[in-house]
């Protein structure tokens, strides 16, 4: 999977904000060019929007946040940067000049993405020297939330660029969706546009409000559609019989005039403000920031139900986390002479009781993940355990010492006290982000042989490494609290 350091965005609107977000905590360098004084105040609105969700969606630890810099010229963006994300108006004619004066100062190897909700890829690039860099990579509003890109290239866009434009996007936790025939809108957009050009008419008409329209999708057949698309949920309402089915039995009503489908109703100034208006006593009584930040609560929480149920947008999101917390370092290169960082993370409001803490179980996960940790950083991973064995906790001691609230930086360290033949016996610390010690938790395992489910020898690899951690790790002043139980004296 290609994987880049910088990138330069074009063009700091509600779009380019977004991919700066995304790309901002994702560990990239961005350098962006736009000619608005507010657009810095703008960007820091989003990545700190960004930030709030990200910390309620992931479990692993993000990497250290990359360099932001607005720099006078798209020039210089375009010499200080491994792609450039063009998120300008929708005006071929501006895209193109921003096209003109990246390649006259930029290698002939940098990739050029576009934005475009509409374009097509072959007439941004007709003018360019080295048109087979560009392609357009479409994202959706907030693109540091919702996976989905339309990468579509032009018919002189190499192979080359799409993959790895498609490489660099999976790196960064979104779905790249390769469309490989142009087409005005692509996909995604061409389907809200007959939905949003069908809704217009039902205003128009005095059929429906722009709230009850609204209420028509968020109520029904949207919640399905956020999990299983049009054609599975179609499907699924041919019941037994599948897609045949429900294609014959309603296939005849696409013949009947239930929609104005290409006729658009005339954008009168009464249109105009009636949906305005109507859009006003919808959501007026909120503001944009209260908006922006609702909708990102409940996508979060949507997403964390796909990622739970590994379906849909979730298995990008799990992916997305997982390959975050696979991001260790060699083994070779541990310092063990302290005791390890095994786990961090935020607090998600899911964590918490009605008082905003963090609930005493969640501590025993906290605990369990840095036991986690441990394992595959001696290497008793899932290919360990599905072929040789697996440590099983047969004891824990736990003490609560403090409270963490929802949203809250959390990390846990840990010693080995003892790390010979079949027994693993742990210390961990649980800290605040801010210092103070939130609790202790001693574990004691046993390697046990999955297969005849008693206690065994761990592999030769595994022994290895945990002998350098506990040789390492005995030296250390025992732990406060160690082999305490409970009633003891504080």
């Amino acid at each position: 999977m290609k994987s880049i350091k910088s990138a330069g965005v074009i063009g700091a609107g509600v779009i380019g904000s977004g991919w700066i977000a995304r790309l901002i905590l994702n560990g990239i360098d961005v350098c962006v060019f736009d000619p608005s004084k507010d657009a810095p105040k703008s960007v820091e609105k989003v990545i700190n929007n960004a930030e709030r969700a990200y910390k309620n969606l992931l479990r692993s630890p993000l990497p250290k946040k990359g360099v932001l810099s607005f720099l006078d010229t798209v020039s210089e963006v375009a010499k200080s940067s491994e792609i450039i994300i063009e998120a300008v108006p929708e005006r071929l004619s501006a895209k193109q000049s921003v096209y003109k004066e990246i390649e006259l100062n930029a290698s002939n190897e940098l990739i050029i993405t576009s934005s475009t909700s509409g374009i097509l890829p072959s007439d941004l690039q007709s003018e360019m020297k080295n048109p087979e860099r560009l392609t357009v990579a479409h994202p959706f509003n907030p693109v540091y939330l919702l996976p989905l890109v339309e990468v579509v290239g032009g018919s002189k866009t190499s192979q080359k660029v799409i993959d790895e434009t498609c490489s660099i996007f999976s790196n960064i936790g979104m779905f790249p969706l390769h469309i490989k025939k142009e087409i005005p809108a692509f996909i995604a957009d061409r389907l809200l546009e007959s939905v949003w050009r069908e809704a217009l008419w039902l205003v128009n008409d005095d059929i429906a409000t722009t709230e009850e329209i609204d209420d028509a999708i968020r109520y029904g057949f949207g919640l399905r559609w956020a999990q299983m698309g049009l054609f599975e949920t179609y499907r699924l309402a041919g019941g037994e019989a599948g897609m045949r089915h429900f294609i014959s039995q309603f296939g005849p009503c696409l013949e009947w005039p239930w929609t104005h489908l290409m006729d658009v109703p005339e954008f009168t100034e009464e249109l105009v403000d009636k949906v305005s208006n109507q859009s006003d006593d919808q959501s007026g009584k909120h503001s944009i920031d209260e908006l922006m930040q609702k909708r990102d609560d409940n996508l979060v929480d949507f997403l964390k139900v796909l990622k739970e149920n590994r379906w849909g947008a979730g298995n990008t999101l799990k992916e997305f986390d997982d390959s975050l917390g696979k991001s260790r370092i060699d083994f070779s290169e541990l310092d063990v002479s302290q005791p390890l960082i095994t786990f961090s993370t935020h607090i998600p409001k899911d964590w918490a009781d009605y008082n905003g803490h963090m609930t005493e179980a969640r501590y025993l996960d906290c605990f369990s993940e840095a036991t986690t940790e441990l394992m595959a950083i001696i290497g008793a991973d899932e290919e360990y355990i599905a072929n040789i064995g697996s440590y099983f906790t047969v004891e824990t001691h736990i003490r609560h010492l403090d409270e963490v609230l929802i949203g809250e930086g959390i990390h846990s360290k840990t010693q080995v006290i003892y790390g010979e033949n079949k027994k693993l016996h742990l210390f961990h610390w649980l800290h605040h982000n801010d210092g103070r010690l939130l609790a202790t938790a001693e574990h004691m395992l046993i390697h046990v042989d999955l297969k005849t489910r008693g206690a065994s020898m761990p592999g030769d690899s595994v022994i290895e490494k945990m002998e350098r951690i506990y040789s390492a790790h005995k030296n250390l002043p025992k732990p406060e609290g160690l082999s305490r139980a409970v009633g003891d004296k504080v």
